[in-house]
């Protein structure tokens, strides 16, 4: 088990499956940080030696921005819409969809469970 940016990396896992486990890594920035590490991305993360693994954190501390300092970036971002008061700052503020879905109906992932609306009496 490798210890990658603060995240233990499953050893059991292809080398370029493991790097997505990392925030901010997705599969095509894993396959090239593999390709730049001249490692083969089809052996096992525990197949690596330590020298490979090393190579590895050094590519992605110098070249990508990952885990909690891109999650800080992104609530920054955040913070700074619903600052100014944008339009996609109060979607973020109400917990609504903010790039344009419909939400009359649907939306449930953002809005959470239906909340009951009481029942008209005769």
């Amino acid at each position: 088990m490798a210890r990658i940016e603060g995240v233990d990396l499953d050893g059991r896992k292809p080398v370029w499956i493991a790097l997505t486990y990392i925030y901010g890594i997705g599969q095509t920035t894993a396959k090239k940080i593999v390709e730049e590490a001249q490692v083969d991305g089809s052996l096992r993360l525990s197949q690596l030696t330590d020298h490979e693994v090393a190579r590895i954190r050094e590519i992605i501390t110098a070249k990508y921005r990952v885990e909690g300092e891109l999650r800080k970036e992104v609530a920054m971002n955040i913070k700074r819409l619903i600052d100014l008061g944008t339009y996609r700052g109060l979607r973020h503020r109400r917990g609504l969809p903010v790039r344009g879905q419909r939400s009359h109906t649907n939306a449930r992932t953002r809005k959470g469970p239906r909340k009951p609306v009481a029942g008209k009496k005769r």
